[in-house]
């Protein structure tokens, strides 16, 4: 029995009827007829949870939502309630995969089980398959996720897990003790919460002495400073998910180049893509739109971690208002580490103490009420998209004697932030991940398409040598 953290309950919190806050991971391996077969992967799945516990329990809540709720053992696990089998449509290929994955983001999963599903996707062109994994963002973070992958899948296509013993199963707990359990530990934490209420002092008043240097980019307040957009508005169930590639030489080309970070870069060609769909949308803010930008907090602390989330957001202006491709990813370079500074100074790990304290019943009651009367399209969203980065593994990894071809994942979109764009490396290319709600805007696939081009107009500047200001927008005139 483990009660989640705040930030990890909190997302459990923010769900409704319409905003689902699982995550989305897409394995595609080649594996033909005698290396794959359905029964031997639902078998090693299996077995692999049983390494996993937390792939083996579900959600206890507390009477009344007196707190967080817990993971508790799930005595009658039964794979075959996790592990489903799917023929996409044929010809099998790219777009027919991300329609399948589609249908799959666009449920919510069922709480009285533990938390994720695999569908098993065969069909797919070149005698390949793809492991869907349908995982709360309550159990995993894009960092432990990334972990969990390298940690399951083989370096070699021999490596398979053998037989593992059953794992103990922990009785449930009885109401007395959910009750007594939540009533000491909210003796402890409002022991702790002046310490916490001194540090968040300290963090703002650092915030507020330091100098800020001469023209160093501002950085956005989320609500405040957010234009609103066609990204931005009340969800329905419906999901688009849209897969992509980029080569993450050209990726590092550039970076070297500009004396910029990757991020900055990844970024660069997102603002770019979006600033040319708004555009087209008649739907372009004079004001640059608002990113955020999740920021792992426990890196170099554990680096084994599997489970949960030690993350913090990071909130920059896309500079979606600078037309010259160079020119906006310097602007983008300035603007998060201006970003990062303030965050540096606040305290990495406010958000999640902060969390600690969020009153579950409050915190339910707001989200539904929001949902329910869609006030996500009266008001300014909190930021325009949502941007994650994730290093993944460097070398190829296998299943079942299956090679890992690529790795696409994605976060959840929520009402009034309808777009997310998930970049995670895998060997020498960034496979891209993204989702959106298509009754916010049905062609998320032109925004994923132009990202190629938006990096390749980056690389050909870098390697032009010429001045960032010399030559035209790519955004101007016809679609490079």
């Amino acid at each position: 029995m483990e009660r989640l953290s705040g930030m990890d309950a909190g997302l459990l919190y923010m769900e409704t009827p319409t905003v689902f806050t699982h995550t989305i991971k897409v394995a595609v391996f080649e594996a033909g007829p005698d290396v794959y077969s359905f029964e031997r992967a639902r078998d090693q799945i299996e077995q692999i949870t049983r390494l996993l516990p937390q792939f083996r329990r579900r959600l206890q809540t507390l009477p009344l939502a007196l707190h967080h709720p817990l993971w508790v053992d799930v005595p009658d696990f039964d794979i075959e309630q996790h592990v489903f089998r799917e023929q996409i449509a044929q010809p099998g290929g790219s777009e027919q995969l991300d329609q399948s994955v589609s249908h799959i983001a666009g449920s919510p999963l069922d709480r009285s089980r533990p938390l994720w599903e695999i569908w098993l996707l065969e069909g797919l062109s070149r005698g390949r398959m793809a492991a869907v994994l349908k995982i709360h963002h309550a159990l995993a973070d894009g960092l432990a996720a990334a972990r969990l992958f390298a940690t399951v899948l083989g370096a070699t296509p021999e490596d398979r897990t053998g037989d593992v013993p059953l794992p103990a199963v922990e009785p449930p707990p009885s109401k007395l003790r959910l009750l007594g359990d939540a009533a000491a530990d909210h003796v402890r934490r409002f022991g702790r919460l002046p310490a916490l209420i001194g540090r968040t002092a300290s963090g703002l008043a650092r915030v507020r002495r330091a100098p800020r240097p001469a023209g160093e980019a501002p950085v956005p307040r989320p609500m405040l400073d957010v234009p609103r957009t066609i990204l931005n508005a009340a969800l329905t169930t419906r999901r688009t998910f849209v897969s992509g590639e980029l080569d993450l030489a050209d990726v590092k080309s550039v970076k070297k180049s500009f004396g910029v970070t990757v991020n900055d870069v990844l970024l660069s060609v997102v603002a770019g893509s979006v600033r040319r769909h708004l555009a087209m949308n008649d739907s372009l803010p004079d004001e640059p739109l608002v990113v955020e930008i999740p920021v792992g907090t426990d890196v170099g602390e554990n680096e084994q971690r599997t489970v949960g989330n030690r993350t913090s957001n990071i909130f920059a202006y896309l500079r979606t208002d600078i037309a010259e491709p160079v020119d906006r990813l310097l602007a983008i370079h300035e603007a998060t580490q201006a970003s990062k500074r303030a965050h540096e100074l606040l305290g990495a790990q406010m958000y999640g103490d902060w969390s600690e304290y969020a009153p579950p019943g409050l915190y339910m009651g707001i989200t539904r009420m929001l949902s329910r009367y869609r006030l996500a399209d009266r008001m300014r969203p909190g930021v325009n998209l949502i941007v994650s980065t994730v290093p993944g593994p460097r070398s190829p990894l296998y299943f079942d004697g299956a090679r890992l071809a690529a790795i696409y994942s994605v976060g959840p979109i929520l009402d009034g932030i309808g777009l997310n764009v998930t970049l995670w490396s895998y060997m020498d290319r960034i496979c891209i991940g993204a989702l959106s709600c298509p009754n916010l805007f049905d062609d998320l696939g032109e925004i994923v398409s132009q990202l190629g081009p938006e990096l390749a107009v980056l690389k050909a500047r870098a390697a032009s040598g010429a001045d960032p200001t010399s030559e035209p927008s790519a955004f101007e005139g016809e679609p490079s």
